[in-house]
């Protein structure tokens, strides 16, 4: 077994084993998929000690900020946004931290979409550029359906939507002219009875501690699939009343908030955080222009897990669907640029973080990019060979390497 495989299953370890065996046969799909699954590696291989990649602005970074890391979700004020999405990883550490893996994921992503290797290089440089002149206008701004364009614009358009009555569709089914989730063995799986009898529990006792105790009503319970990196992780599908059966049911997300796998490598001082959960919500509440609804810290099992509405796996953008047209990634990337110099701009001077003014210098300051670009072009090559020393693995041995190194553990 190689370094990279040890790495891997060491840091995956104490995962659910159902969910940790779907993980692992979605990295084997591709380099892009390899790399969301293993943002640990990434951070584990930083040259942290390399001034030239470290000198910037302390921020508020995601923490896993890759192409499939931004995307179409609805606020709490019910409008809908695209914006950062995924605070999981979320710490405070230099901004370059952030814009090197979302450079690497483009890199990596270009070969599964089939992007040319010139042009996947000048859309970093395109999203650097932009990144920059979002920082030197010092204001953060957001996306907005009547100022997108392209791709983006496509996903905010009223019309491609969901309803909430289609997306109910999509993961419930009618039972007795009841709802309940559909446990497909994609997006769920069937909960044993105990631990079901607990996820109703507590949402039970979470719907008596809110101002609508009917809205939070408990219908159904089951484990979510959704992701790659997080899969084993805890995470139910919850559904509850809403605004009334059928159609207008509502489902909640809970999932277990652990440890982010940038936490051991950074040198910067963090806030003592109450749990996890809050360390998640707060760094979300901060840089998001507007947070998805119901979000927030909880706890379960004597555990923290955040809370949120379920957001449909569609509003994703569907990069593969550019066609061979550049100047639609152009616009994409163009907008992601801006949308992460904002999150920093937002979140500025909070705890730690970079005033207004610190991100205005670096912004108009470029000496720095071309050395995180060219670092980005030698990890995406990493990771196309560990994707490689990690496949050749998996095919030799499929899950049943898997199964004894966790029964080791």
């Amino acid at each position: 077994m190689n370094n990279v495989v040890d790495s891997i299953l060491n840091y995956n370890s104490g995962r659910e084993s159902e969910r940790l065996a779907l993980k692992h046969k979605a990295m084997r799909q591709d380099s892009f998929a390899f790399m969301r699954g293993t943002c640990h590696l990434y951070y584990q291989d930083w040259p942290a000690t390399d001034k030239q990649l470290n000198d910037a602005p302390l921020g508020w970074i995601c923490g896993d900020l890759h192409l499939e890391n931004l995307g179409c979700y609805k606020g709490d004020n019910r409008l809908v946004y695209f914006d950062l999405n995924d605070f999981d990883e979320s710490i405070l550490a230099p901004s370059t931290w952030e814009l090197g893996r979302w450079l690497t994921s483009i890199l990596v992503a270009a070969k599964s979409l089939q992007i040319p290797k010139e042009d996947a290089v000048r859309l970093c440089q395109l999203g650097l550029d932009s990144y920059s002149t979002a920082l030197v206008a010092g204001k953060a701004r957001w996306v907005e359906r009547e100022t997108a364009k392209g791709m983006i614009r496509d996903l905010l358009n009223p019309l491609t939507l969901r309803n909430r009555k289609t997306f109910l569709d999509s993961r419930t089914k009618l039972r007795n002219r009841k709802r309940v989730i559909n446990i497909d063995g994609k997006r769920a799986l069937e909960l044993d009875p105990k631990e079901k009898a607990d996820v109703i529990a507590f949402a039970k006792l979470y719907a008596k501690q809110q101002p609508n105790p009917a809205f939070y009503k408990p219908l159904d319970a089951a484990r979510r699939i959704a992701g790659t990196g997080s899969l084993g992780v805890k995470r139910y599908a919850i559904l509850v009343e809403g605004h009334g059966s059928p159609d207008t049911n509502y489902l909640l997300d809970l999932k277990e908030a652990i440890p982010g796998a940038l936490k051991p490598y950074v040198k910067h001082k963090q806030p003592k955080w109450d749990s996890e959960a809050h360390r998640v919500v707060t760094v979300q509440h901060r840089a998001q222009a507007i947070s998805p609804a119901f979000l927030s810290p909880v706890i379960f099992q004597n555990r923290p897990f955040v809370l949120k509405g379920l957001q449909p796996a569609s509003d994703r953008l569907a990069l593969e669907k550019w066609n061979g047209k550049i100047k639609r990634l152009e616009q994409v990337i163009h907008s992601m640029g801006e949308v992460v110099a904002w999150s920093h701009l937002r979140s500025g001077g909070q705890e730690g973080s970079a005033i207004a003014d610190e991100w205005m210098t670096f912004g108009r300051h470029s000496d720095w990019q071309a050395p995180l670009l060219k670092y980005a072009t030698g990890y995406a090559a990493k990771i196309e060979a560990d994707w490689k020393k990690y496949s050749k693995e998996y095919d030799r041995s499929g899950d049943s390497w898997l199964e004894v190194k966790t029964k080791k553990k």
